[in-house]
């Protein structure tokens, strides 16, 4: 028997019927490993999805030609109840409760590395691997094992790390991303020279699994239409007005900083109807159907108990921008739990509130209930229920779910 069929690793890769999880697979098996193919069905609901942008079945077809065209097993696993219980539901409880949710962070968390990961350890594997922008090295840890890095992919304008926010040491011990030092022209050019189906597939859009919805319809399956005002708040008027006392407690500032926008409906005008503040999210500008307006509105607050949603003309209405924010300790989450601050500590770190932001300059600071993130510039709809990420020099440390 051959030495190296002793010692080759066997690799589930997650099959989306994209081009990225496409040119994963083919260059694991390039490497030597074990390739096995599988595609994830989560959901089973079309009337909610614009079914031109991400059709389930066409995916599927899509990732059994590329594993039949690699020479790779494929087979498709279905964990839409799963899915459903840990991330559709969390969605619903999220937008119910005034917070915006990003399922995309959940998924890889809740699905992709755990239940997806568990269902390819049953096949045997050694590691699961996906299409994501991203790179993972490690280094010996003395005589406790192994330290695993979670970076930033080098292609900075796909690099998707922040979706992994909420990894573990020990999901990313079982994980590899092929791609991530690739840039996307490049992972584009490998596809097209094994001749593989998804070299010019578009790339997918919208919720993990889902692709892109309608989100009202969505979120209308359990959250009912409630009608309520649109106030808009004069662009004067800023949560910042006051002066910070010079006898305040460095913590008391970084709290002032944190602090969650709130207005109330005299300090602005009724100028439009919406049907359910629940639908709404800080930062957004489309859906409000109020025309009339020099500059487009925005939404600046939301109060779900009230359903009143608060806008300010502009995308730089005062409204928008916090220059800080707050993380409670049970939703705080450390890749590298060596590195965890202790209450009383600080670091200086670069940090992002969403996908696709530039990263910024901030520094966390550690108190006994949790961690306030104060970025040097001010930062525009920070929105409740979202994820912030921090990294040091490319290596994303930790995240956590604003409060």
């Amino acid at each position: 028997m051959n030495t190296n069929q002793l010692t080759q690793k066997r690799v589930v890769v997650g099959l989306s019927g994209g081009v990225d999880s496409s040119v994963a697979a083919f260059l694991l098996k390039q490497q030597g490993y074990e390739v096995i193919g599988l595609f994830m069905k989560n959901w089973h609901d079309d009337s909610v999805t614009i079914s031109q942008e991400c059709p389930w079945l066409e995916d599927s077809n899509d990732a059994m030609l590329v594993a039949q065209s690699l020479g790779i097993p494929f087979q498709t696993v279905d964990l839409s109840a799963e899915y459903k219980v840990r991330i559709v539901d969390y969605m619903f409880r999220e937008y119910q409760n005034g917070r915006t949710p990003n399922p995309d962070v959940l998924c890889n968390r809740e699905i992709k590395f755990d239940v997806f990961l568990k269902v390819a350890l049953e096949l045997g594997a050694d590691f699961v691997a996906t299409g994501h922008y991203c790179r993972k090295d490690q280094t010996q840890n003395g005589d406790e094992g192994m330290t695993y890095h979670l970076k930033s992919g080098l292609d900075s304008n796909k690099d998707q790390s922040y979706f992994l926010c909420q990894l573990s040491q020990e999901q990313l011990a079982k994980t590899l991303f092929p791609i991530g030092a690739l840039q996307k022209d490049e992972v584009r050019k490998i596809a097209a020279a094994q001749g593989l189906i998804t070299a010019e597939k578009r790339d997918s859009q919208g919720l993990c699994f889902i692709g892109k919805v309608r989100l009202p319809e969505f979120l209308q399956q359990q959250l009912k239409p409630k009608e309520g005002d649109i106030i808009e708040i004069p662009g004067d008027h800023s949560a910042y007005a006051k002066e910070l006392d010079q006898g305040l407690e460095r913590q008391e500032i970084r709290a002032f900083l944190s602090e969650k926008i709130s207005y109330l409906p005299e300090q602005g005008r009724v100028v439009g109807r919406h049907q359910g503040a629940h639908y709404y999210t800080v930062g957004q500008r489309k859906g409000l159907a109020v025309g009339g307006m020099k500059e487009p509105l925005f939404v600046i607050a939301t109060d779900v108990q009230s359903n009143i949603i608060y806008v300010g003309q502009g995308k730089n209405h005062k409204g928008l921008y916090r220059k800080g924010l707050w993380v409670n300790d049970n939703e705080l989450h450390w890749i590298r739990e060596d590195l965890a601050l202790l209450p009383g500590q600080s670091l200086e770190v670069m940090a992002r509130i969403r996908y696709r932001q530039p990263l910024e300059k901030a520094t966390i600071y550690k108190e006994s209930s949790g961690l306030y993130v104060i970025f040097d510039q001010y930062q525009s709809a920070i929105a409740e229920g979202q994820f912030v990420a921090w990294y040091v020099q490319h290596e994303l440390l930790g995240s956590g779910v604003i409060s």
